[in-house]
């Protein structure tokens, strides 16, 4: 099987169930942007102080999978069973997060990224993140998304916000913490 079909040459794509539709559609935007934050995820994954948090992670990027199927697929056309996300993905991380908050201490300011090349992966991770969720919440006002899916990625880049700050715990990286200057 090729990789290329030519079939995207002048700009269109199809989504699940056959609709074409400009490369520049929201829900292209949308699940492409999924894509490049699940890339990211895989580079926190392969960082050596993220070892501890690997198998987290590739679960994450395994719901992310499954979060792109969904808006690739054209909720009024596409008759494909499409993998589905649930309550308890986005309870997992909750979980995780009341795990990391109590190792944690109190977060008094705001943090400025940066600290170790894991710890930066984890705020462009969390900003891609939130952009994914922005265009998501975009795509629902004119088209179908399951609302697990918003809410996992709300979840999810505060997650990544906290895996931040316990990759910094880990390795006894003091916090960029922000002080205005007033």
């Amino acid at each position: 099987m090729k990789i290329y079909t030519k079939t995207g040459d002048k700009g269109y794509t199809s989504l699940i169930g056959g609709t074409r539709v400009p490369k520049y559609h929201l829900r292209i935007e949308s699940y492409g942007t999924v894509d490049e934050l699940n890339s990211y995820i895989g580079l926190i994954r392969d960082q050596p102080e993220a070892a501890a948090y690997r198998d987290i992670l590739k679960h994450i990027q395994d719901r992310l999978f499954t979060i792109g199927a969904s808006l690739a697929a054209d909720p009024e056309k596409s008759k494909m069973v499409i993998p589905d996300l649930h309550t308890a993905d986005i309870e997992l991380l909750e979980s995780e997060m009341d795990a990391m908050n109590s190792y944690l201490p109190e977060l008094k300011h705001f943090i400025l990224p940066g600290g170790s090349t894991a710890i930066s992966y984890c705020h462009v991770a969390r900003c891609v993140c939130r952009r994914a969720e922005r265009i998501v919440v975009h795509l629902a006002e004119e088209s179908m998304v399951d609302e697990k899916v918003i809410i996992y990625l709300n979840r999810l880049s505060d997650y990544l916000f906290m895996l931040a700050r316990k990759l910094a715990a880990d390795g006894q990286i003091p916090e960029n913490e922000w002080l205005p200057r007033l």
